[in-house]
């Protein structure tokens, strides 16, 4: 029975590695931190069987991580010995600082957690104690269990990441060796042993595979390398031994390399040129949904294309702005829209946007447009002594019928329930 709750326990454990979180920094004044500090001090004095309790100094480094329903605080801070003994049934709040060149001083490292309104509990702390003559003295305890960020830079973490460089160098068809640049995250679990979940990006160098079995000094990072981003989940048991290892990556081409955060947005907007081949059809698209559902009696056409993304979504997802005008060819005397209906420079202009939608296994295109009328130019009637070889040319503002209009966002004061859009006429 005692097996079966072990790996129970364990295989609950390694799963609540798979949970994403969201780390922050934090204000050392914020009312939690300072009881996260004095659940963290509280148990500190309270493992001393002698001596006097410590006191809070300050608070140097807060760090909160929200993960599934819990909050983890990673802090730093510092201590300074008091005189009240640790037997004395006090509080640390309620004692004062030892004369200071008596007193022992240090700083504590800590990650403190709780679950919804619950109070605070201690996961793991180390403490660094000088005493007020003497050599520096450590003292920590873990939490069996507890996954807790740690620090970047932390030691621990330098024979992981030694192993991963090479499993990936040793396995990659890549032509040049891999060197680390630099670690993003970094999560901890102590169990029989300890897991360890980092991200990191590496970047190619100098170093063909060819010619060098491992990394060495002259090993140098080339300029535009391709770029990869790893995420590894490495076991490592209590002598010290990597038994168990997973390796996830993604290598890009270094002048295509999106850097983080923006690189974790798979399905991020990525801006294409207006003059982009791969976009001409989805302005036919476009163009046509257009003029199939405006009610008025002559086919528009694109004037102008300001700007283009596109959207890896359930396929492809093409948002586009442009300027469309109003042409001569009426849609009751021409069948379609051609490249030789001219534009009416006297027409009516629209600011549009589009939606286009592409699956490429349903074989179908699903386009979606918006349009605001920019008005219409119009000659205005020659006031006296007007020379009837000038003309001035002003805007008249009319609504736009169309159907389905979706993704709209309106930029100025909404219109009032039953109001209609006000027009400006032709000025006299």
């Amino acid at each position: 029975m005692k097996l079966i709750a072990i790996l129970l326990l364990c295989s609950k454990l390694l799963l609540s590695l798979t949970q994403e979180y969201h780390s922050e920094e934090m204000d050392c004044n914020d009312e939690d931190v300072f009881k996260a500090v004095d659940s963290a001090l509280k148990i500190y004095n309270r493992r001393s069987e002698s001596g006097n309790q410590f006191v809070l100094y300050r608070i140097t480094e807060v760090n909160k991580t929200e993960m599934e329903e819990k909050l983890f605080y990673s802090i730093k801070y510092q201590v300074k010995e008091g005189n009240c003994p640790v037997q004395s049934g006090k509080t640390w709040q309620d004692c004062d600082y030892k004369e200071a060149e008596q007193a022992a001083t240090g700083e504590c490292s800590t990650i403190v957690g709780k679950r919804g309104n619950t109070k605070f509990s201690v996961a793991s702390q180390t403490c660094q104690i000088t005493p007020g003559a003497g050599p520096m003295v450590t003292s920590q305890y873990e939490c069996f269990g507890c996954v807790h960020p740690i620090a970047t830079t932390s030691p621990d973490l330098e024979p992981v990441l030694r192993h991963a460089i090479q499993h990936f160098n040793n396995h990659t068809d890549r032509s040049h060796l891999f060197a680390l640049k630099e670690v993003k995250r970094a999560e901890k679990q102590m169990v029989i042993g300890w897991n360890y979940k980092v991200t990191y990006t590496i970047e190619q160098t100098n170093c063909s595979r060819e010619n060098f079995l491992f990394l060495t000094p002259d090993c140098k990072f080339l300029l535009n390398g391709d770029i990869g981003e790893c995420t590894d989940r490495v076991y490592m048991d209590a002598q010290r031994r990597i038994t168990s290892f997973s390796q996830k990556c993604d290598v890009f081409p270094g002048e295509d390399f999106i850097p983080l955060p923006t690189i974790i947005c798979r399905g991020c907007p990525k801006k294409i040129p207006v003059d982009s081949p791969e976009l001409a059809e989805h302005l036919n698209h476009s163009i046509a949904k257009l003029n199939a559902e405006n009610n008025g009696t002559f086919y528009f056409k694109i004037d102008t294309v300001k700007k283009a993304t596109v959207q890896v979504v359930a396929g492809k997802r093409y948002s586009i702005e442009f300027m469309a005008r109003e042409t001569k060819c009426s849609k009751e005397s021409d069948k379609e829209l051609t490249e030789d209906c001219e534009i009416n420079l006297l027409g009516e202009i629209l600011d549009c946007t589009a939606d286009v939608i592409v699956v490429p296994w349903e074989k179908k295109i699903y386009p979606t447009v918006n349009c605001q009328t920019l008005g219409k130019t119009t000659m205005m009637k020659r006031p006296p002594g007007f020379s009837p070889f000038r003309a001035v040319q002003v805007a008249e503002t009319k609504a736009v019928a169309t159907k389905e209009l979706s993704y709209c966002e309106y930029k100025g004061r909404p219109l009032e329930a039953g109001a209609e859009p006000t027009s400006q006429s032709e000025v006299s």
